[in-house]
């Protein structure tokens, strides 16, 4: 359930583990978050949104729709709910705990692509490593910390003083005072993964439905079929991955999942006039850069505004007032196309991946936030290893459905 690039990773490897795979999405498959984003696959940035700090620069930017996020005013008890519980974890001992129990699964992510691509998968991959700037040292000995926790491996974080930035980008704004480079890290054109994917699947006998989900048939804590707009889906197992919808297809199903859509924007130029030599991430705006073959795409924000793809123009222009702080030109082109695309976030900012509580043949592999596209390869394993065997190879004990009672 659910046509992104985690239900469509997962159900390429049931497939390849010999299931028979139906893929069931409320619209197009391959066309939501997973369509417009900017591609990262960084396992050294697989950090927990919530972490010390945040509470009080989230107060400061939530209703200044130039600001990283912006939460549009509205009666929401949920939502309510949902800031609350992340509060609470916005502390040092629980940031720290989520960047140990992400960085096993962030760990088999680059090996998963590979795998994927050495078996025919098409799609345009880059790995000329990734380049944070930072407009205040304080913040690049935050993160310097936090990448120390994740998994070694040759290639890893890089401290750069001002001048070694501006060797690497010469188009670096003089406000910038330090970076860190993470060689090895990697960026895909998710357009390109997401048509190679449904092609591949589609070739390999994977039926891929269009039709929402509306709720389950189940006899006690067996799930017989999907309900859907268009009729009953039976089957033996079922996998949630439904993205900023899990949340709503959960509850239809009697299991509590807090899940918050958070909208993020990209621009992408097409043929622009420079093009930076590496991934580039701007620390404080929360904005990506990403070049691309003949093309460039910028993405950032976070828009807390329900399930909607409405775009607000505000939010995309801060997105260019934010590129102009660290970078000293716009690189036009000779097109620009916005998109918007909302992610699935948790309270406490871990994927959710297990058995779904009082199910024996239900499962969820969901939450994954901003990290979508660096922890889709990982969790597809894992989870196709729990549902084929009981058990995978890393501990899921953070990342269980049943956590949020």
């Amino acid at each position: 359930m659910g046509g992104g690039v985690v239900g469509l990773t997962c159900a390429y490897e049931l497939r390849r583990d010999g299931f028979e795979v139906t893929v069931l999405d409320r619209s197009e498959p391959g066309r939501g978050c997973s369509w417009g984003n900017v591609g990262w696959i960084v396992p050294s940035f697989a950090r927990p949104l919530p972490a010390p700090g945040v509470v009080r620069a989230a107060l400061r930017w939530m209703f200044d729709r130039a600001g990283p996020l912006y939460v549009r005013p509205r009666a929401d008890l949920a939502l309510a709910r949902w800031f609350w519980e992340f509060r609470r974890h916005c502390n040092e001992r629980d940031h720290q705990a989520g960047v140990r129990a992400l960085a096993p699964l962030a760990a088999l992510s680059l090996a998963g692509l590979d795998r994927m691509h050495g078996e025919g998968i098409p799609f345009e991959m880059h790995g000329a490593g990734v380049l944070f700037l930072f407009l205040r040292l304080t913040t690049r000995d935050e993160v310097w910390r936090d990448l120390q926790l994740m998994t070694p491996r040759a290639g890893g974080p890089r401290a750069l003083e001002r001048d070694e930035v501006r060797a690497m980008e010469p188009r670096v704004h003089p406000d910038v005072v330090a970076g860190i480079f993470v060689a090895g890290e990697r960026h895909l054109r998710p357009e390109s993964f997401m048509a190679g994917l449904l092609a591949r699947l589609q070739a390999m006998g994977v039926e891929v439905r269009s039709g929402e989900v509306t709720g389950v048939r189940r006899r006690g804590g067996h799930a017989a079929a999907m309900v859907t707009m268009t009729g009953e889906v039976s089957g033996d197992l079922f996998l949630l991955a439904a993205g900023a919808w899990s949340g709503r297809l959960a509850r239809s199903m009697g299991v509590h999942l807090p899940i918050q859509a958070g909208k993020g924007y990209s621009i992408s130029i097409e043929r622009p006039v420079w093009q930076p030599g590496h991934a580039l991430y701007l620390e404080e705006a929360r904005v990506a850069w990403s070049p691309f073959e003949g093309s460039l795409r910028i993405g950032g924000t976070m828009e807390f505004s329900g399930l909607n793809h409405a775009p607000d123009r505000r939010r995309l222009e801060a997105i260019r007032v934010a590129a102009a702080r660290y970078l000293r030109e716009w690189p036009a082109g000779t097109g620009e196309r916005e998109w918007a695309g909302l992610r699935p976030l948790t309270p406490d900012g871990l994927p959710v991946l297990g058995r779904l509580p009082g199910y024996d043949n239900a499962f969820a592999a969901t939450g994954h936030g901003m990290l979508g596209m660096t922890l889709a390869s990982s969790s597809a394993v894992v989870m196709s290893q729990l549902m084929r065997n009981g058990s995978c190879e890393i501990d899921l004990t953070p990342f269980r459905p049943d956590r949020f009672g």
